[in-house]
């Protein structure tokens, strides 16, 4: 049986947002489960996704519960039914702030985190170094107040970005093209 033109675009889709999520950090069935949900906005059973993946039950209530867990799909009910189904938002901008955040808590936070206490480290400890260890020390102080503050600044745009919402996007992103010009 060949696919037509919807089951192919679909197919892909589903692929490579999973290709793409193994990228982000998460699992490559992860993101094709959510794929899967928003690409075709059907609210889809776990035994649907099962077979639309070729993947075992596990693995889809795994992900499903990830999914739910992150924000980016949701739990509903079909009138007459009895099984548990999944639909994706549908809002494109909706699910981008809900990733960038859940990714930001997860990675962007821990960094910061990470950074602060290895300079907290070196404040404490580089007074008692040799006198060769404390310029060293000194020259990777700088080198994490220097990461430390891209990341902030990042950080900073990130909010921008994520606070200007899908309606002020387009004035965002023209100001910025501007900026760079």
């Amino acid at each position: 049986m060949s696919l037509d033109a919807l089951d192919r675009a679909q197919q892909t889709f589903v692929r490579r947002w999973g290709e793409m999520g193994a990228t982000w950090g998460i699992s490559r069935t992860m993101a094709e489960v959510h794929a899967l949900l928003f690409i075709t906005g059907d609210p889809l059973c776990t035994d649907n996704i099962m077979q639309m993946l070729q993947i075992s039950r596990g693995n889809a209530s795994m992900n499903l519960r990830q999914l739910v867990n992150w924000g980016l799909i949701r739990r509903t009910h079909l009138r007459g039914d009895r099984k548990e189904y999944f639909v994706s938002d549908l809002d494109t901008w909706q699910m981008f702030e809900t990733i960038t955040r859940e990714r930001r808590r997860r990675e962007v936070g821990p960094i910061i985190d990470t950074l602060k206490q290895c300079r907290s480290d070196l404040e404490v400890d580089a007074p008692r170094l040799a006198k060769d260890r404390q310029e060293k020390a000194t020259e990777c102080d700088k080198k994490l107040a220097d990461m430390l503050d891209f990341i902030n600044t990042l950080d900073v745009m990130l909010d921008a970005v994520l606070s200007s919402g899908s309606e002020q996007i387009g004035t965002l992103s023209a100001a910025i093209s501007r900026a760079v010009d």
